[in-house]
């Protein structure tokens, strides 16, 4: 990075001081610094009291002790005396005095700036336009869904010569609010996402928040919308204009239509020409936000063919909904962050996936932002909630007491607020059910979630299920649309955890789950999973759990086969679906050629049993070393196949293909792939997907201390201090699933953005770091497994390893995003 340096008295210049007080003219600035928790170049920093729900200027003191000596105060606070080596701009409002700094450094750069605004979307059409220009330009963005007041100043500040193009997000709240963000944001192209319900109690009507919003298009010399939103409220950009929508607008939608595995083709027309486009998706959110990006696309000139091509790679992104494992047996699903009609009824879409439970509560806070028109907002509450077919709703707020007569069709306890809830939370009697935690931030909805969920151990492993479908998806765009999908789901989902993330594949409708004993499939079936289950090792003693659930077992020899088909035959059962292990050169488990006649011999004169499925397992498919082999174990294995279906006279699946093996090894697709660790985000030698890590590994430091050169960490004194250090113990060890082998300095984690080191010998719940050089603190947030493959091969080991060695007692947290 290249960042532009300021000198003080530059700094001092733009932003209007009333008075300053300097003791060290000479500090130049490079780093804007709001929160003394976050302090990261003290040396270049300006921090700035932000009066706001917390005062910046009460948390002068510690960013002070952390080294900071340049600082912009309102007038009002007279403490300066107390730090007399330090620089101070003395300003009206720290806010805006940040705000208009940034400004200034925007006007540093001529490349051009798109600025996004709407009430929904805005995130999700930033990151797919930085997908879709990537390719052609060097993009800084608003990280996140930074796109507040301070957030669009802190997204601009992040601009230098590196780049040569700029994609800022703009949110507001209230009137008055897009005024400070077009003036600091000066942008070249702005795009309205679309309008909504959301933020409405800021404006004094719809149309009042229209006219805010609409500001941003009139800065810009390019404005891209659809009509339908701006509602006859004139847009004057600039320049020009590039409307998208129905007839009569630059981009006409025509409509849509869904094919293949998640796929759906958008249908429309640019100047009198086919403007279609397709995308991996299909809900409606993504189709408007792909229609808005599509407009872009053309408004700056990109062909049809390239538009095409990218959008048929539009990668998912995060959405901030987790799920927890809660107290009683409950499933939380906390979606925290806003409440409006429509991210309501993307949740209870979400709830209603799960089926882990038979009975589902929504706790949901009032929907903010109508006050003009509440009854409205309360009825179509009541219709969205009715829809949904959930078993109880809880409340918090007063509209909802208002309106308790509206919900009389569901069992309602209306709290007026979450310390009334949480007083009686107790009496509700939750347990052994899904609970929807919706709630707008402003009714602080995190407590609840900290009562509901369960609390064992604080170390924690982040399934992100948007980068699991995602996966799914990357390798399903390499099938034929004839070839089915198994995703296997043994070893506890390879540490992912079970039933939740059988439920995404559920949902996303593969063909069929792979476990490796009966007892994990019957979790799934408890959890209400209906997909059909293989079980790679069915034991003698479980027939009955099996067939009770209907699981069925991988057939890999004559014991097994006779011991199940006497088991069968004693019970009545008659067909019931089997899958054939073939061995073609594992050498693990498997029927042999030299097996063949007696096997196809055996099925036909058995009622009991029908062959679902003959497969066999791919020694070395990623390896170019043993291709020869792979490709001799491929021709085995259809010679087999073929054998055995014109044996016993009827088709069934054939697979043999794993992960690498989908992108390797096409021949080997037949009916059906195993979709492996793949979906986890582990591609394996050779792969080509952009596929994305599903787990992160995070835990907590819980002591740090300051240690002298020659010291020793942990058991027989392994780890030798060689110059004075900081150390952090951290809240992981082996009985967790931190291999021993990690210690004494071959592991790493990841603290405040940096590697460290492990020392001394990990424990059975600990193990030490040296963090010497950060500002690593107690409670700090640290990453135990960032580049699980590059781990794995520091311990001589496979990533497979690490992810099922993650222990059941490390809780699992689940979420889109």
């Amino acid at each position: 990075m290249h960042k532009r340096l300021y000198r003080l008295d530059e700094v001092v210049a733009v932003i209007a001081t009333r008075r300053v007080i300097i003791v060290n003219p000479a500090v130049t600035i490079s780093s804007l610094l709001y929160d003394s928790r976050k302090i990261n170049d003290e040396e270049h920093g300006l921090f700035f009291a932000i009066e706001g729900r917390r005062d910046g200027h009460d948390y002068i003191s510690d960013a002070y002790g952390k080294g900071v000596r340049n600082f912009v105060v309102a007038e009002r606070w007279s403490d300066t005396p107390m730090f007399p080596d330090a620089n101070f701009l003395i300003v009206t409002s720290p806010l805006t005095a940040l705000q208009t700094l940034a400004a200034f450094h925007r006007s540093q750069y001529s490349y051009p700036v798109i600025a996004i605004t709407g009430s929904n979307g805005k995130t999700i059409v930033k990151e797919w336009l930085y997908q879709l220009l990537a390719p052609d330009y060097r993009i800084v963005r608003s990280p996140k869904s930074f796109n507040s007041q301070l957030g669009v100043a802190l997204s601009l500040w992040e601009m230098d010569e590196t780049y040569d193009l700029a994609i800022i997000e703009a949110g507001i709240g209230e009137s008055g609010d897009m005024k400070a963000l077009q003036r600091m944001i000066a942008p070249t192209i702005a795009v309205l996402t679309n309008i909504g319900p959301a933020h409405e109690s800021g404006f004094l009507s719809e149309q009042h928040k229209i006219a805010e919003k609409v500001q941003l298009l009139a800065a810009a010399e390019l404005a891209v919308y659809n009509p339908d939103y701006t509602k006859n409220t004139p847009v004057k950009p600039g320049k020009k204009s590039f409307t998208w929508g129905g007839q009569g607008t630059a981009l006409h939608v025509i409509g849509h239509e869904f094919f293949g595995r998640g796929q759906c083709r958008i249908s429309a027309r640019h100047e009198q020409a086919d403007a279609s486009v397709t995308i991996p998706f299909t809900d409606g959110a993504s189709r408007e936000n792909a229609v808005c990006c599509l407009a872009v696309l053309l408004a700056i000139g990109y062909t049809q063919q390239v538009i095409r091509e990218r959008f048929a790679q539009l990668q998912a992104v995060e959405m901030r909904l987790e799920m927890k494992r809660g107290v009683n047996q409950c499933s939380v699903i906390d979606d925290s962050y806003s409440n409006d009609l429509s991210s309501l009824t993307i949740a209870l879409d979400f709830l209603k996936q799960q089926h882990q439970h038979p009975s589902y509560t929504v706790i949901l806070s009032d929907i903010p932002g109508h006050d003009t028109s509440e009854e409205e907002v309360y009825v179509r509450t009541a219709k969205i909630l009715k829809n949904s077919n959930i078993n109880r709703l809880i409340t918090v707020g007063d509209a909802f007491i208002r309106h308790k007569q509206k919900f009389t069709f569901i069992q309602h306890h209306a709290f007026k607020d979450v310390d009334a809830l949480l007083r009686d939370i107790g009496t509700l009697d939750l347990h052994d059910e899904t609970i929807l935690l919706k709630g707008a931030r402003k009714f602080a909805f995190e407590r609840i979630s900290k009562t509901l969920t369960a609390k064992s151990h604080e170390t924690v492993l982040e399934i992100n299920l948007n980068a699991l479908e995602h996966n799914l998806n990357q390798y399903r765009s390499l099938l034929s649309d004839e070839v089915k999908c198994m995703a296997m789901v043994k070893a506890f989902s390879y540490g992912s955890g079970s039933f939740e993330v059988a439920n995404l594949l559920q949902f996303n409708q593969v063909d069929y789950l792979t476990v490796a004993f009966v007892d994990e499939g019957v979790e799934l079936r408890e959890a209400g999973i209906r997909l059909p289950i293989m079980v790679m090792s069915p034991s003698r003693t479980s027939f009955d759990l099996l067939v009770a659930h209907r699981l069925e077992p991988e057939l890999f020899n004559f014991s097994i086969f006779n011991d199940f088909i006497d088991f069968l035959e004693s019970n009545g059962e008659t067909g019931y679906p089997v899958h054939i292990k073939v061995d073609t050169g594992m050498h693990r488990l498997g029927f042999s050629s030299n097996d063949l006649r007696q096997l196809i011999d055996r099925l036909r004169k058995t009622s009991a049993v029908t062959v679902r499925s003959v497969f066999s397992h791919l020694a070395a498919s990623g390896d170019p070393n043993y291709d020869e082999f792979t490709r001799t174990q491929i021709d085995q294995f259809r010679s087999f196949s073929d054998c055995l279906r014109e044996g016993i006279g009827y088709r069934f699946i054939r697979h043999l293909a794993n992960t690498v093996a989908i992108q390797r090894w096409p021949a080997a697709q037949f009916d059906m792939v195993r979709l492996g660790i793949g979906l986890y985000g582990i591609g394996g030698p050779g792969n080509q997907l952009p596929l994305q890590q599903v787990g992160t590994l995070r835990t907590t430091i819980t002591h740090v201390r300051k240690l002298k050169v020659g010291e020793t960490v942990g058991y027989g004194r392994r780890g030798v201090i060689n110059k004075d250090s900081t150390i952090a113990t951290v809240n992981i060890g082996y009985a967790d699933g931190y291999d021993r082998r990690f210690g004494n300095g071959v592991g790493h984690m990841i603290v405040g953005g940096k590697a460290v080191p492990t020392i001394g010998d990990i424990c059975m719940d600990m193990c030490m770091l040296d963090v010497s050089g950060t500002m690593a603190q107690e409670g700090d947030d640290v990453i135990v497994f960032d580049d699980i493959p590059q781990l794995a091969h520091t311990i001589g080991t496979i990533p497979y390893e690490l992810l099922a060695g993650i222990s059941q007692r490390v809780k699992r947290v689940y979420y889109y995003g």
